[in-house]
Formats: C-alpha cells, structure tokens, sequence
C-alpha cells in the first residue's frame, strides 16, 4: 500500500523535529564543554522526558496492561536505548556533531543485519543496494584517509577512532532495539512503550552516574543552559511525535527526519564554529539521502 501524502503542516512538523534533535546534540556538546559529563546529560533528559510522556498516559487515560512477551522485552529494549544514549552522547563529546551523527545514521544497516541474524529475515534489495552508497559517504565525511585534514589515515584515526567507535556502537544499540521492536512491542501502544524504555535508560544513565562519583554539573552559566536546552528540546520531540503526528497522518514518512545531521551541521556551525571540508560535507549529503531514500521508500 502506498504512503498517504504529507500534508504542508506534517512536512513542517517533521522538520521541527529533525531540527530539534539536532539542536538538542548541540545543546549537549555545550554542556559537556562546560563540565557537564554524558551520564548526567542522559540522566537528565530521559528521566524528565519519561515524566512527560507517562503524564500524556495519564491524562489521555492509556491502558497499562502488558502481555508476557512485552514483559520480557521492554526491558531489554530499555536497556539498548539506555547504551544508545550513553554512546551517542560519548560521540558527540569527541567529534563534530554533525559527524558523529552520521555515523550514527548507519542504523539501517544494522537494522537490516540484526533482522537477518535473530529472525533469518531478508534484507530488501533496496537496504543491500543503500549499504555502499552510505558506507562511501560515511567515509568521506569521517575524511578517513585523512586527506582533507592533512593528518593521513593513522593521525585521522587517532583523533577520531574513540568517537567513531561510540558512534557506532549507539546505532548498533539503536538497529537491534528497532528490530525487537517491530517484532515484539510494535502492538503496544508508543507512548506506553516510550515512557518504559526512557524510565529504563534513564535508570541505567543514573546507575552510571552513581557509581562514576556521582553528577557532574555545569561549572558555568552555559553548561546549565546547555542542560536545559538538550533537555527540553528532547523531551518536546518526543511529545509531538507521540500526540501530533499520529493526527498528521505521517506513518511511513519519518524519515525525513534523517535530515537531523545536516540541521546539526548548520547549527555546529553557527554557535561552534566545527566546520567541515567541502568533500565532508558532500559525504554527508550522500548518507543523509542514501537514508531518506530507504526510509521514503515504498514497500
């Protein structure tokens, strides 16, 4: 069945959001340059956005019930949105932010190859035909030879192998978090399973922070604004996509959202001055549309 066209106020609402994500990645690379550390930002913004969304449960009256199978997987789903968090925001402390981003975008292909290894799924032509276009642009924009830089691939490597390996590692988390979800929990309704899987993730953030010493907080006025800025604007993402995009009627059209990297480029820009070479960016654009394309794609 083909996707019902976006409407003018759907399409804006998608890119509120992308725009919002991306200003929130910045928001956090703020606050870690002003001593705020990664468990405490993710402490923050899941444990306050689980609040919102389980206030959403209560005021629009959602049922609480939970089979056996969502029992069991929600945790679990819980726990590698919580690593996702933990390692994306690692990431954006150690690399530009649009640049770890992206290689957090590479989630599709992890999505695709979990699929294939726990239920012996397929992957579709289109996701096997994507795997080099974004692997190619990924690689541009990471310079991983190091031309652009002038460091060569081993002094390239050193300054952004950890935050590479973040990156990496968040959408690994993130792909076999999607596959559990669309086979487990895809019956139970989004903002019961949004508020579970934030409460979790923010639990494990705070069990990081507790046992690491405890918070590490702002040591000045824009550490704090950054706190707050990322959090809130996590937390109003997550709100609209669980109370005014259903309405929209948009399902199957998110993934225009990917377009978050390119908004955290602009804005990495304007308030942090990381700029990126030219053939980066182009690597960027690559993999951003190389995305959209799979996620606009008709099935």
């Amino acid at each position: 069945m083909g996707k019902r066209a976006l409407s003018a106020s759907a399409f804006a609402t998608l890119l509120l959001i992308a725009l919002m994500m991306g200003a929130n990645h910045v928001a956090a690379r703020i606050a870690f340059n002003h001593g705020v550390d990664v468990a405490t930002a993710v402490t923050s913004r899941s444990l306050v956005t689980a609040a919102v969304v389980a206030t959403l449960l209560l005021v629009q009256r959602v049922p609480l019930a939970l089979s056996a199978r969502h029992k069991r997987f929600l945790p679990l789903i819980g726990v590698l949105i919580g690593a996702q968090s933990l390692c994306l925001y690692s990431a954006v402390a150690r690399l530009p932010v649009a640049l770890a981003l992206l290689a957090f975008n590479t989630y599709p292909l992890w999505t695709a190859v979990w699929d294939r290894l726990i239920y012996k799924q397929r992957p579709e032509r289109a996701v096997v035909q994507a795997m080099p276009v974004i692997l190619v642009g990924l690689a541009l924009a990471l310079d991983v030879f190091g031309a652009a830089s002038g460091l060569g691939a081993a002094g390239q490597w050193t300054r952004i192998g950890a935050g590479v390996g973040f990156a990496l590692a968040a959408a690994a988390c993130f792909g076999l978090a999607l596959v559990l979800t669309q086979h487990e929990t895809s019956d139970l309704d989004g903002r019961l399973r949004t508020a579970s899987t934030m409460t979790i993730a923010g639990l494990i953030a705070l069990t990081v922070v507790m046992t690491g010493g405890g918070f590490h907080l702002p040591l000045a006025p824009a550490g704090w604004w950054g706190l707050a800025i990322l959090t809130f604007l996590y937390g109003t993402a997550f709100t609209i996509m669980f109370t005014v995009l259903p309405r929209l009627g948009v399902a199957g059209n998110s993934a225009i959202m990917n377009v978050e990297p390119v908004f955290a480029l602009v804005l990495a820009w304007l308030i942090l001055g990381q700029t990126i070479a030219p053939v980066q960016v182009a690597g960027a654009l690559l993999v951003v549309g190389a995305v959209m394309v799979l996620g606009l794609r008709k099935r």
